[in-house]
């Protein structure tokens, strides 16, 4: 029993570090090292749930996102800089290469500090537009907190986005306000992989606030085309968060009491909302998994040897299982799909034959088995069993396998007596051949006439 304490001592470690299902590095890169003081509740949260924050200026030219080709972080927060950019280790280039490797960042920004033209650059790439003026704030003359901003009405009070999942665990949503104060603006592209997280009012403008005229003129966008925080997911499921108020993630604001025009006090929901926002962006929630994937005959009595055949005939009937789980922050539990969705298989060659609703069976522990039925149509060649499922905010499944589907085989063809509708040519067949036989008989033992006749003559004479 030697080996009962190391155990115990693993269990322990494994409870006690929750993290995320890619990695628990993460990068956080701040410029100036004495605003750190000022989101010490979110790097408290963050390493509450396991992560190990790694502090680095963009100024530090050793620092790399890559170490002998892979990653040497898992995730990455960058904080808006002072200065023109990151510096060259934060290209757009590298952290779009850092995504296609699987990595996740959160970019934050503020409108009190003008955006660098580099990551202007990098939200191109993702199809996401800031305004022709970098120092844009989003003013709301109708939702805004009167303790605070009394008279620039730019910290904007927001109510939790809804649910985005329905009947199902809700990632950013949830009861309470959340309060974004100088937020920066950004309107989404016609990218599908990108979707709204939180969006301005529909009294909202961003205006500069650094020029001195009293009327905005031309405005970059109002009202709902403003988007406060965005994600997109790429098609590796790497995932890209863009915040429009790195203020929101400060301790004042985590426990801030805020009133809206004509409203009742209340304290803010952003600690709650980060804790969903960064749990999502470095996925401890929405990642799908796949485990067993099983196809068959569709009989009684399956064995192992059974399962997952390489050759279907035509016209068989077939049995298609997955099995399906969901992370949930520390551990994979069943995934359901919401009841306005569907999760489908299809049995395709250059197009689909079937597209069938896939339907939970069986539950286990900590996945969803889903299953169907189908015929494997009259149609000889290579077909696919494909899972084709992308839906916003969870990773992408796409399980493809390839399998042979034959004709009958010569003796595997019904018997013509089997077949109801050929009696009427089989007693047609027969017909002939006994006509044929009756024939030949009657030919072969009658005599003609005239031959019996001359026989009778000869024997007269």
């Amino acid at each position: 029993m030697r080996w009962c304490p190391s155990l115990l001592l693993f269990g322990f470690l494994a409870a006690v570090n929750a993290l995320s299902s890619s990695g628990n590095r993460l990068l956080v890169v701040l410029e100036d090292a004495e605003e750190k003081g000022s989101y010490s509740t979110l790097w408290g949260d963050l390493e509450g749930r396991g992560y190990n924050l790694i502090f680095e200026s963009p100024k530090n030219e050793q620092l790399s996102l890559f170490e002998l080709g892979d990653r040497a972080y898992d995730h990455i927060l960058l904080l808006p800089p002072k200065s023109k950019g990151f510096g060259p280790s934060l290209s757009p280039k590298n952290l779009v290469d850092f995504m296609n490797s699987d990595g996740n960042v959160l970019l934050a920004l503020s409108g009190k500090s003008t955006t660098p033209s580099a990551i202007s650059s990098l939200l191109l790439e993702f199809d996401l537009h800031l305004s022709t003026d970098r120092s844009s704030v989003v003013v709301d003359h109708f939702n805004y907190d009167t303790l605070s901003a009394s008279d620039k009405h730019d910290v904007l009070l927001l109510p939790r986005p809804g649910s985005l999942r329905p009947d199902t665990k809700n990632f950013f949503g949830g009861e309470g306000v959340l309060a974004f104060p100088s937020a920066n603006p950004h309107t989404l592209g016609d990218n599908s992989l990108l979707a709204p997280i939180l969006r301005a009012p529909t009294t909202a403008y961003s205006y500069n606030p650094k020029e001195d005229s009293n009327s905005v003129e031309e405005v970059f966008a109002t009202g709902s085309q403003l988007a406060l925080v965005s994600a997109m997911q790429a098609r590796n499921s790497a995932r890209f968060t863009l915040l429009g108020s790195v203020e929101s993630l400060q301790d004042k604001w985590f426990s801030a009491t805020v009133k809206a025009p004509g409203g009742n006090q209340a304290e803010t929901a952003n600690r709650d909302f980060a804790k969903q926002l960064t749990a999502w962006t470095f996925k401890e929630t929405g990642v799908l998994k796949v485990g067993k994937i099983e196809h068959h005959l569709a009989k009684d009595d399956i064995t192992v040897e059974d399962l997952n055949p390489s050759i279907y005939r035509i016209k068989n009937e077939t049995v298609f299982s997955i099995e399906v789980s969901e992370y949930n922050y520390d551990r994979f539990i069943p995934f359901t799909v919401p009841t306005n969705d569907a999760l489908q298989l299809e049995f395709t060659m250059l197009s689909p034959f079937h597209r069938l609703t896939l339907h939970p069976t069986a539950t286990t522990a900590n996945s969803t088995i889903y299953n169907t039925a189908f015929t494997v149509p009259d149609q000889h060649g290579i077909f696919s069993f494909r899972v084709n499922y992308k839906r916003p905010f969870l990773t992408y499944l796409e399980e493809k396998h390839e399998v042979t589907v034959r004709h009958y085989a010569h003796n595997e063809y019904p018997r013509s007596w089997k077949i109801s509708g050929g009696w009427v040519w089989i007693a047609g067949l027969w017909s002939v051949v006994g006509g044929f036989l009756a024939f030949v008989f009657v030919w072969l033992y009658s005599v003609p006439a005239s031959s019996v006749a001359k026989g009778k003559s000869k024997k007269m004479q």
